[in-house]
C-alpha cells in the first residue's frame, strides 16, 4: 500500500484520538462536545472552519491556489442508542450509548487529512471538510442542505466512505449506481370492534385481517414488482390485544420498506396502501395508513466513481479495489448525492481481530454492540481523501 508517510507518522495520535471520540459517543442532533473537538483540532492546524449547520455540523475549508474548482469530503459524527458489550479500556463511558457503525473512526480519517492539508497542499482549489451530525437519526445530511451547505460552500463533487466489516484492510468496494437502498417506514392500524373472546362473532376480530394484509403484501414483492427490480417488504411489529379472554378493537403493523429507485418504492407504496385498505373493509374494518419516506437511495454518478476507483488502484492496487455490491441499508449521504455529482465507498474494516482484549463476544459488525472500528485504517483512508483532493484538483 502506498499510504502517506507523514499520515503514517502521526498514527499513534490519530488512534488515540479516535479512542477518545469512541469513549465520549454522542447521538444524532447532540454532537456538542464532538464539534468542539473537530473545530478544536481545525484551528490548531490553521484550518479555517465554520460551525452551526444542522445545529453541530462542521465544515473546514482547505484552500490552494487560484482555482475555483472545489470538492466536499464528508464525514459522520453520531453514534447510536446502544449498550456497548465491550470493556476495554475506550469503551463508552456513557451508558446507552455507543460508537457501534464507526462514525468515530469516519471522523477522525477526516481529521488526518485535514492535518496533512494543514503542511502540504498539493492541490488547485478548494477541499471542503464536511464533518455532519446525525447520520443516524434525522438526516443530517438533509439538514445541512436545507441550511445552506452548498450555496455558501459551492463545490463541484462529494464524496463520502464509510468502514466495511469482513472485508480485509487494504481493501475498497466501489461501483457506480445505486449502492445503498431508500429507507420507509409505514405504520397501519386496522380499527375493528373488539369483543368477549369466547364469542367472537359479536365483534370484528383486526387480528386475521392484520394476517391477512402481511400475506398480501408478499404478493407486491412476487407477483407486482419486475422480478429483477430490488425491493423488501418487512413487517417488523405486531401489536394488538392485551388480554387472552378479550378480542382487541385494533391491530397496528409497523416495518419498513427498502428498494434502489424511486419509481419502484412508488409501487410498493401505492399496492400496499391498496392491499391494507381493501382486505380491511372486505372483513368489514377500517384501516389507517400511514407511510413516511426517510433517505432516498444511495445512487454513485459514473465519473466521479471512476476517478475514485482511480486513486484507489493507485494506493492499494487495482486487485484490492472490489465492485461494490448494493446493499439494503440506507445511508442519507444519498441527500447530498441527489444534490451534488459524487461517490460513496467503503473501506475495510478487517474480521475483528483487531479488537483490544476486552471487547464483547459478538461480531464485528456496525450495529453490534461488540464492534470497534479498526484504527489500522486511519493512515489509508486519510491517504484516500487525500490523493483524491489532489486527482479532482490537479495543479496545472
Amino acid at each position: 500500500m502506498k499510504v502517506i508517510d507523514s499520515i503514517v507518522t502521526e498514527a499513534a495520535g490519530l488512534s488515540a484520538l479516535r479512542r477518545h471520540l469512541h469513549a465520549h459517543p454522542e447521538l444524532s442532533f447532540e454532537e456538542d462536545r464532538t464539534a468542539a473537538l473537530i473545530a478544536q483540532k481545525l484551528a490548531e492546524w490553521g484550518i479555517a472552519h465554520e460551525r452551526g449547520m444542522a445545529k453541530n455540523g462542521v465544515v473546514g475549508i482547505a484552500k490552494s491556489g487560484m482555482s475555483t474548482r472545489a470538492i466536499g469530503l464528508r464525514a459522520d459524527m453520531d453514534a447510536l442508542p446502544i449498550q456497548e458489550l465491550n470493556t476495554f479500556g475506550h469503551a463508552s463511558k456513557h451508558p446507552g450509548k455507543m460508537h457501534a457503525c464507526g462514525h468515530d473512526g469516519h471522523t477522525t480519517m477526516l481529521l488526518a487529512a485535514a492535518q496533512h492539508f494543514a503542511r502540504h497542499r498539493n492541490f488547485d482549489g478548494t477541499v471542503y471538510l464536511i464533518f455532519q451530525p446525525a447520520e443516524e437519526f434525522g438526516g443530517g445530511a438533509r439538514v445541512m442542505i436545507e441550511d445552506g451547505l452548498f450555496e455558501k460552500f459551492p463545490m463541484d463533487a462529494v464524496y463520502g466512505m464509510h468502514n466495511w466489516p469482513g472485508t480485509p484492510v487494504g481493501k475498497f468496494h466501489v461501483g457506480a449506481g445505486p449502492v445503498m437502498a431508500s429507507s420507509n417506514e409505514f405504520r397501519i392500524t386496522i380499527r375493528g370492534k373488539g369483543s368477549h373472546a369466547a364469542m367472537p362473532h359479536m365483534g370484528t376480530d383486526p387480528v386475521p385481517i392484520a394476517c391477512q394484509i402481511v400475506q398480501g403484501f408478499q404478493t407486491i414483492i412476487s407477483r407486482n414488482k419486475k422480478p429483477l427490480d430490488a425491493g423488501v417488504i418487512s413487517v417488523t411489529m405486531i401489536h394488538a390485544g392485551q388480554a387472552t379472554n378479550v378480542v382487541a378493537d385494533s391491530c397496528e403493523l409497523q416495518g419498513t420498506v427498502r428498494t434502489f429507485t424511486l419509481e419502484v418504492l412508488d409501487l410498493i407504496e401505492r399496492r400496499m396502501k391498496e392491499i391494507a385498505e381493501h382486505t380491511s373493509a372486505a372483513f368489514g374494518a377500517t384501516c389507517e395508513f400511514e407511510f413516511r419516506r426517510n433517505y432516498p437511495p444511495t445512487l454513485n454518478h459514473a465519473k466521479e466513481t471512476a476517478l475514485a476507483a482511480k486513486v484507489m488502484a493507485g494506493i492499494v492496487g487495482a486487485d484490492n479495489v472490489l465492485v461494490q455490491e448494493p446493499t439494503m441499508g440506507s445511508e442519507d449521504f444519498a441527500y447530498m448525492l441527489q444534490a451534488k455529482p459524487g461517490c460513496y465507498c467503503l473501506i475495510g474494516n478487517g474480521d475483528g481481530s483487531h479488537r483490544d482484549p476486552g471487547h464483547g463476544a459478538g461480531p464485528c459488525m456496525v450495529h453490534n454492540p461488540s464492534y470497534d472500528f479498526n484504527d489500522d485504517l486511519i493512515p489509508l483512508g486519510a491517504t484516500y481523501w487525500v490523493r483524491l483532493a489532489e486527482a479532482c484538483l490537479p495543479k496545472a
